[in-house]
């Protein structure tokens, strides 16, 4: 049995992070929840929370349907929210990361900017294994290759409950062993589309596409203002990312881990000036 942190960064409301607990629960493993008061979408690795009086607030939560896990409410960003876990602010520490489920795919490079994915981040340079997990929601059914496996529409949130979070969280636990196979620190992110399991064609290793699956676009500019617009990223997918696979009703995972020293980049210091005098 494992203990594992299960957060996210779309709050402590949304249904993806209980069927992603209760899973993990099911699978038979000692499962907390701490995740963040509100939507923290973008947050990446950000260490960001509210205080008040020099206290970080957190509440006793109950998920619906998992009585039994305990839940806390924070105000804090989920990257700092794993901090606080391995520092025991909700019990014994965590062994794993589980982030998610997404309201949304993570794929691409548009992952560095994923609180989802900035969770396991931060686990991961303790050491910990991670999971990110990520559905696909943004209409399958009217996809096209040009949009990275999903149309850009106005997502209904009294939908939310009718989506295939349970897919998302069945494959996430069968990739549980697998990920506990690997070297210390290692992420797993996980990229699900919205259907059943029987309407998914199976599960790729795929590389990060060089984009994301939206971009932002300046839509006006003003004297001191900017507004900016979302829409689907139109450049043409490259095969064997994790786009492509989405795109194609794949679920996709990919091994990713955190920035690291690039040792095979050489820099002669011996010749950048230290002194000021050096540079008259």
């Amino acid at each position: 049995m494992t203990r594992i942190l299960v957060t996210n960064d779309d709050g402590i409301d949304a249904p993806g992070l209980r069927w992603l607990a209760r899973a993990a629960a099911r699978d038979g493993h000692d499962v907390v929840v701490a995740a963040p008061v509100t939507e923290a979408s973008g947050s990446s690795a950000a260490m960001t929370a509210v205080e008040e009086h020099g206290k970080i607030i957190l509440h006793r939560r109950e998920l619906p349907h998992a009585k039994h896990i305990p839940a806390y409410a924070v105000a804090a960003s989920p990257a700092y929210i794993v901090l606080l876990a391995l520092r025991e602010a909700f019990g014994e520490p965590p062994e794993m990361i589980l982030s998610g489920i997404n309201r949304g795919a993570n794929a691409g490079a548009a992952v560095v900017h994923s609180g989802t994915v900035g969770a396991t981040l931060t686990g991961s340079y303790a050491g910990l294994h991670g999971l990110a997990v990520s559905l696909d929601v943004l209409s399958p059914r009217v996809s096209t290759t040009r949009s990275g496996g999903a149309a850009l529409a106005a997502l209904d949130h009294e939908e939310d409950e009718k989506r295939h979070w349970g897919s998302a969280a069945e494959l996430a636990v069968r990739l549980l062993p697998t990920l506990t196979h690997t070297p210390a620190g290692t992420i797993f992110n996980l990229n699900v589309p919205d259907l059943h399991l029987d309407g998914i064609r199976g599960l790729r290793r795929a590389s990060l596409a060089q984009f994301g699956q939206v971009q932002v676009s300046i839509a006006e500019a003003g004297e001191g203002f900017v507004r900016t617009a979302v829409q689907a990223a139109d450049d043409t997918l490259q095969p064997d990312t994790d786009l492509a696979a989405l795109a194609e009703h794949f679920a996709v995972v990919t091994p990713i881990r955190p920035p690291h020293e690039m040792t095979e980049v050489k820099i002669n210091l011996e010749t950048i000036p230290l002194h000021a005098s050096a540079l008259q």
